[in-house]
């Protein structure tokens, strides 16, 4: 199903939760279909409900810094409309040859390489409106930053991975288009390259985004035109095509071609160079540590905990689990979470931790 004209298909939507509801049958939510690979896959029981038809702008005040789009939509798309008004989603979501949809792009929680410096997507989720697994279709949060008691919901959805209710609505903060850019490259060690990264965070260098893959630094500078220019001269190297942000965020670097499974080892900001077993690549200044490896996960895990971080497996073996094993007492909220708003356990049963 692919749709061509903006639709409010939230009707259908809402009819095919009850009905799932009422013969306890499981759902399987899909958008463009494109972070299938990643997680778990749900019981093979459930059926498919489909997102991409209801998609569109709902309302949008560039003024406002705002933008209102139904879950369907196209991250492809919507970045369209913000670029008409010289506006971007800072968080820099993957768009995946097109098919990704800003529903999964919340329920997945996927940023690119500006996300240190300007935030996740969970940051620039104002509000939403889900259908619950209670058969209701209920709006929360708004469309200005303000804090409530109680769950706040719209940002629990950010990385959910469908599992607590079905997404229609998103209202997200979006920010004005840098004016000037420069991308550099510098030929140093990863030793070298993080500790200039933390020197220039320390000056408040306008940096947003830090890759290092086989002994390149590679460098985004933006904001104001002079403040753009000064770091270029206090930086130096040599220029970089812009194109390799969006190669770097799409996962279409030859690095990612190694057949070898993928891992994502999320760190602190600070965490110093590591002898990981395989082939790295550092994102994030340091902070996102891509490695294609065959070391055994237990390795690997027991790596980024002693780290103080996570691991995650991008492309898994069938015997592999995805995630990084929850602690008892984080596994028992997430299971309370998961009942409190999907009790019967419909949505995207088996996806994570707390539809077991």
């Amino acid at each position: 199903m692919s749709p061509t004209l903006p639709l409010d298909d939230s009707a259908r939507l809402l009819d095919e939760v009850q009905a799932a509801l009422a013969s306890q049958t499981p759902l399987k939510i899909r958008g463009g279909d494109s972070k299938a690979f990643l997680g778990r896959t749900a019981k093979p029981q459930a059926n498919e409900i489909d997102t991409r038809s209801h998609c569109g702008v709902v309302e949008y005040d560039p003024t406002e810094l705002v933008i209102t789009v139904r879950a369907g939509t196209t991250v492809s798309a919507l970045n369209q409309i913000l670029t008409e008004q010289g506006q971007v989603l800072a968080c820099e979501p993957p768009v995946f040859d097109g098919k990704a949809t800003v529903g999964g792009m919340v329920a997945s929680g996927l940023a690119g390489p500006r996300r240190p410096w300007a935030g996740s997507v969970r940051d620039f989720v104002l509000g939403c409106r889900i259908i619950t697994g209670h058969g209701k279709h209920l709006a929360f949060g708004g469309q200005v930053m303000k804090n409530v008691a109680g769950y706040d919901v719209s940002r629990l959805m950010a990385g959910s991975h469908g599992c607590l209710g079905l997404l229609t609505e998103l209202s997200l903060k979006v920010l004005p288009r840098p004016r000037a850019a420069q991308s550099l490259t510098l030929a140093v060690d990863a030793y070298s390259a993080l500790n200039s990264l933390t020197k220039w965070r320390r000056a408040a260098l306008p940096v947003t985004g830090a890759c290092h893959a086989d002994g390149v630094l590679h460098l985004r500078l933006e904001g104001g035109e002079g403040s753009v220019k000064a770091a270029v001269q206090t930086i130096g190297g040599d220029t970089l095509d812009a194109g390799f942000w969006d190669l770097l965020r799409e996962q279409q670097l030859p690095f990612f071609e190694d057949t070898r499974p993928l891992w994502r080892l999320s760190l602190p900001t600070n965490t110093p160079v590591q002898n990981l077993p395989g082939k790295a690549l550092l994102d994030w200044g340091g902070a996102q540590r891509w490695l294609k490896s065959d070391a055994p996960a237990e390795e690997l895990r027991a790596l980024a905990q002693s780290l103080g971080g996570h691991a995650t497996c991008f492309t898994p073996p069938s015997d592999v689990e995805p995630f990084q094993p929850l602690s008892a007492p984080m596994l028992r909220y997430q299971q309370q979470l998961k009942h409190a708003l999907d009790p019967h356990g419909i949505f995207n049963p088996g996806r994570m931790y707390a539809s077991l």
